[in-house]
This record gives structure tokens, C-alpha cells and sequence, in this order.
């Protein structure tokens, strides 16, 4: 049985209310020998028969997906790169999804192709993996439980285990790093930590990552913001744009409404808005 994880997600944007009898959502840690590849699993299924559709947004993280859904017109099971934009979905009527999120880098060594050519694009998985990925498919949506699609997701992994890779590690410890020292606000901090150049860098992420450093830093600084605005932060705009790494407030205010769609002001007024 996997575990399931407790610390809440980021990135997802809290922009109206969501009765929450009307989902279920759940994440799981991965067996231990894919811990390497796989960050967790996630399942979200909603019923909204009778009542008004309602968008989801999210600031996609820099991590690949393995999504299988029925239904979905041009869509179904499929890879999901990663999303440079706001990820936005509005969802009606009654429905399900389940979904492997790979580590940073922990996709490339499936896939044998640059994970930069998955980003802001959806494939197939028979695309990817050919008529595997088409068995598990039918497999996992065979399935009615996360505990039993976990398994056929996992089997089929570990039918396809790659040769170790030292890369997929160092590339995991930059980014969760990122994610985690707000003090990380330009690729020079990471040149210098990490002791390569930063067009090794740059070879790298887009090798393994899909993206570019400078977008990973920006993405998670970005996640920052929107957590300290809809949480209601006592911190002013200005110091929360030098906190995370801006010259001014300007620039984190354009940077702010170019990704997420709305100015910081605007987002803090409808997160409390959204607040039960």
C-alpha cells in the first residue's frame, strides 16, 4: 500500500471556492525503488452533475506527467510535458483522472529524447512507449481503485527500469533545491553552488528538464508569491518582490499578471474572495 502524502500541493492557484464535497483528491509517494523517477501519484475525481462548471488553474510544476483519463476528446491517456504557462482547465459534469508525476529529469530516462521536446505539448503514450502504451492504458482504466492503478503503473516502469543515470539525481537536487532556498533568485547562484558553467546548465535542464534554469527559479519564486498572497500576507508588495529576487516591484508585478493572468493585487482580492 502506498503512502499517501500529507504536505499540501503547490501551485495550485486559488482563484474561486471549490465545494469540496464535490471532489477527492489524493496523492501517494511511489514504492521505494522508483522514488528515483517518480515524485508521487496523483488522482482527482469530481462530480459536478447539476451544478455550474468551475475552472482549475495551476502553476504547472517542471515535472512530466503520465495521465490517463477516458472520455476526453483529443486528450484521453496521455505524456504531458511541462507547462511554461498557467495551466488552466474547466471541469463539468462528473469525471476522473490519474496521474504519475515524474521527478525533475526522472522522465528522460523512459523516453530517450530530449524532455524538451514534450514541453507545452501533450503525445500519446503509444506515442512514447508504442503498444505498451497502449496495454496499460486499457490497464490502468481497467482498474476502480489508486491502490490498484498504482501497481499496474509501477509494473510497467519497472518492465522498462533504465540503466542509472547520474544525471537524473544531480538534475532532481537543483530543481527541489530551487524549490526550496527562496535565497536561489538567478542562474549565478546555482553556477556557483553547484560548481558548473552555465551553459552546461542550460544543456542540461533542457536534456533532462524540459525548461531553461531561469524559468525554474522564476516558476518557483512565482509559486512564493501567490502562497504569501492568498494566504493574506501582512508583507507589502514591494518587499515581497526584493524578497523573492526582483529589482523592483514593476517587474515582479508584470512577471506576475504575464503567468498567472492577473496583477498581485487582483489575485489577493479574489484568493480571499474564494476563501470558505
Amino acid at each position: 500500500m502506498n503512502r499517501r502524502k500529507t504536505e499540501p500541493p503547490r501551485g495550485v492557484l486559488k482563484t474561486a471556492a471549490a465545494d469540496p464535497q464535490c471532489y477527492q483528491h489524493g496523492r501517494y509517494h511511489p514504492s521505494p525503488d522508483l522514488e528515483p523517477y517518480v515524485e508521487h501519484y496523483w488522482s482527482v475525481q469530481w462530480d459536478l452533475r447539476d451544478l455550474a462548471p468551475e475552472r482549475a488553474e495551476t502553476l504547472p510544476h517542471p515535472s512530466v506527467h503520465m495521465i490517463f483519463e477516458r472520455n476526453v476528446p483529443n486528450g484521453g491517456s496521455r505524456i504531458a510535458g511541462v507547462t511554461r504557462g498557467k495551466f488552466s482547465r474547466l471541469l463539468a459534469g462528473e469525471g476522473g483522472v490519474f496521474a504519475a508525476k515524474f521527478r525533475p529529469g526522472g522522465f528522460y530516462p523512459f523516453a530517450g529524447v530530449p524532455i524538451s521536446t514534450f514541453t507545452d505539448t501533450t503525445v500519446s503514450l503509444c506515442d512514447v512507449f508504442g503498444a505498451e502504451g497502449v496495454t496499460v492504458e486499457q490497464a490502468v482504466l481497467t482498474e476502480n481503485t489508486d491502490s490498484s492503478r498504482i501497481t499496474v503503473v509501477e509494473d510497467f516502469l519497472r518492465r522498462r527500469r533504465p540503466e542509472p543515470d547520474e544525471h537524473v539525481g544531480r538534475v532532481a537536487e537543483i530543481v527541489y533545491a530551487v524549490a526550496g532556498d527562496r535565497g536561489i533568485v538567478k542562474v549565478e547562484d546555482l553556477v556557483e553552488r553547484y560548481g558548473m558553467n552555465a551553459r552546461t546548465l542550460q544543456r542540461l535542464f533542457a536534456k533532462y528538464v524540459g525548461v531553461s534554469p531561469k524559468w525554474v527559479i522564476q516558476r518557483y519564486r512565482l509559486h512564493e508569491a501567490a502562497e504569501q498572497l492568498a494566504a493574506g500576507s501582512s508583507i507589502s508588495h514591494s518587499e515581497l518582490a526584493l524578497a523573492l529576487g526582483y529589482s523592483d516591484q514593476a517587474h515582479f508585478a508584470r512577471d506576475f499578471k504575464t503567468v498567472v493572468g492577473t496583477s498581485p493585487a487582483a489575485y489577493a482580492r479574489q484568493a480571499r474572495r474564494g476563501q470558505p
